[in-house]
């Protein structure tokens, strides 16, 4: 342990430890901007300096280890006036048109020039901007960036894609895409965890709530929208409501406040994907010789994306299920349209997601096979949905809730699982088993693939089918290193859930920013929590799913099924890693 004096309080923390550490020990805040513990700690905004007794310069906090006896100050004259310099010279080169900024009022650079009570700035204005793609899914604005780094770093030690670099040097330094290569040729997964840890709105998705207004703005539209697990879990943390009053019924109620003409929840093909993704599974398991191995699953499309471009020979061991998603749109445009007697053509199915890959994944060419249309027209995010609801005024905490439409609104506690790593897996698992022996296994019988560990492995018996050797993993660089285990021979599997996002999609790329938070835990939480209080907990043993394949399927598998819930996902392209090419 190290003793030291900050601000005339006396502390001690263990050796090694940074100012920074050692003053929140004491209960003293430092300012940060670029900082992210274990993530960016480079020191590039020198918004933390402090002042060291007995030293020349000050120091920056966040990178500054302390010593035996060192004495700080953190909130000398010199300090402050160190801290404003840096900061009105980094809003010199920043756009400051805050009121139309995606980030407006979460926005760290924001937050400090009020904490600062920066009123002015005597340096001159250098604002510099950049062309970026038109309609592209990720957005980049030079006129936003600070040159924090985050991107970068979250890009590379996390994700493992190294999509961002840093270009130019000197007062010419910048982020672009890394080999000087344009966006639209990056190997980017579009996972958005470079949004999720930008500190201002340098980076965001493209904005497709318009096309919403416009959908329900027209009478001859009939809209359908599906809400992803995940987004329960999120959806009103812009708003003002704890996690306990914003529950699923409130959710569904705004969104008939929206005006939405059916508002569905995509827990249903969920429990869907089960039944033909199990399927799938115990027909390449019992037929071994017939597939390469390891099967993976496909409901992730930064996943998707990333084994294309980076491993793309492993592309034929995806499931060829598609996501719950996707498989939502086709069901709603034949079954459902038909059910309810409405032209396909004349319906626009609407989805909301904790994910910003998804929109990517509503565009791929050949998931229309309902009507000719696409099957998913639009796809917002959590965050998005957030500002949708404060557009049309929607005042959220007086709704009285209001259950799911029928009848694709109905979910098991095995599909809302899916919103968490290693839930997919739970939830194959329970029906897989059942598939086999005809009997359920206890719902709980899987802990094993649960919890927020990136790479977790574990082997279960099925009667009759014998043990199943199962990997779960989230985040790309944990999957990166999986990969490699895999190719070289170094692990070997049956059956692996991969989700872009560490900590699945509670921690999507979509959901709302809590600057320097990591929140995938805690959402999480809350799906497994809303699975054990279920009353159906097995994906087979939801009613509507059972009526589906009565009505209309078939069977799992079947020519229908294969039709409309299956797809061939060698039939599109991404860019690839360019140390592929």
């Amino acid at each position: 342990m190290v003793k030291l004096t900050i601000d005339g309080r006396e502390a001690s923390v263990r050796e090694g430890s940074t100012i920074l550490e050692a003053a929140a020990s004491a209960g003293i805040e430092i300012p940060t901007l670029c900082y992210l513990k274990e993530l960016n700690e480079i020191s590039a905004c020198r918004i933390c300096m402090a002042e060291v007794q007995g030293y020349e310069r000050l120091v920056p906090a966040c990178s500054e280890k302390v010593t035996e006896g060192m004495v700080v100050y953190t909130n000398s004259k010199r300090v402050r006036t160190a801290r404003e310099t840096n900061l009105k010279l980094i809003l010199s080169q920043h756009d400051g048109d805050c009121t139309t900024c995606v980030r407006s009022q979460n926005c760290r650079l924001q937050d400090l020039a009020k904490e600062f009570n920066v009123l002015d700035n005597p340096y001159e204005k250098a604002v510099k901007k950049n062309e970026w793609p038109e309609n592209s899914y990720l957005i980049r604005k030079e006129s936003k960036c600070i040159k924090c780094m985050r991107c970068i770093e979250v890009c590379d030690k996390v994700q493992s894609l190294r999509v961002w670099d840093i270009a130019g040097s000197g007062s010419r330094t910048t982020v672009g895409v890394r080999l000087n290569r344009k966006f639209t040729e990056a190997d980017c997964a579009l996972c958005g965890q470079c949004i999720t840890h930008c500190p201002t709105g340098a980076l965001s998705i493209r904005d497709d709530t318009a096309k919403v207004s416009e959908a329900l703005d027209d009478p001859e539209i009939t809209t359908v929208v599906q809400v992803a697990p995940a987004v329960r879990t999120a959806w009103a943390e812009d708003l003002g409501l704890s996690r306990e009053e914003a529950t699923v019924g409130k959710m569904a109620a705004a969104l008939k406040a929206l005006g939405f003409n059916y508002v569905f929840d995509t827990n249903f093909t969920a429990d869907l994907t089960i039944m033909e993704e199990g399927s799938e599974f115990i027909e390449r398991f019992t037929h071994r010789d017939q597939y390469s191995w390891p099967m993976f699953t496909s409901c992730c499309p930064g996943w998707v994306r990333f084994v294309k471009s980076q491993y793309p020979e492993y592309t034929t061991n995806l499931s060829t299920a598609k996501s719950p998603q996707a498989m939502f749109g086709a069901v709603a445009k034949s079954y459902f349209a038909d059910k309810i007697g409405v032209d396909p053509h004349k319906m626009r199915v609407i989805s909301v997601m904790p994910c910003t890959a998804k929109k990517s994944e509503a565009d791929i060419p050949n998931l229309n096979d309902a009507c000719g249309d696409k099957d998913v027209d639009v796809v917002i995010t959590t965050r998005e949905l957030g500002r949708l609801l404060k557009q049309y005024h929607v005042n959220v905490r007086d709704l009285e809730e209001t259950p799911f439409d029928s009848p694709l609104g109905s979910g098991t506690g095995a599909a809302v699982i899916f919103g968490a790593t290693g839930g997919v897996m739970d939830a194959a698992l329970r029906s897989a088993y059942f598939l086999v022996t005809g009997t359920n296994p206890p719902a709980d019988a899987f802990t094993a693939v649960r919890g927020m560990k990136g790479w977790k492995e574990a082997s279960f018996e099925v009667p009759g089918a014998g043990t199943v050797r199962v990997a779960v993993v989230s985040g790309l660089g944990n999957t990166r290193a999986l990969m490699e285990a895999v190719k070289s021979g170094e692990v070997e599997y049956d059956f692996v859930e991969v989700m872009a996002c560490p900590g699945g999609c509670s921690g999507g790329g979509g959901q709302p920013i809590r600057d320097g938070q990591e929140l995938a835990d805690t959402r999480g939480k809350v799906l497994w929590n809303l699975d054990q209080k279920s009353v159906l907990r097995y994906s087979h043993e939801n009613p509507d799913v059972q009526a589906l394949y009565a009505e209309f399927l078939g069977k799992p598998l079947g020519e229908k099924s294969h039709h409309l819930l299956h797809t061939d996902l060698t039939e599109w392209s991404v860019p690839m890693n360019p140390d592929l090419r």
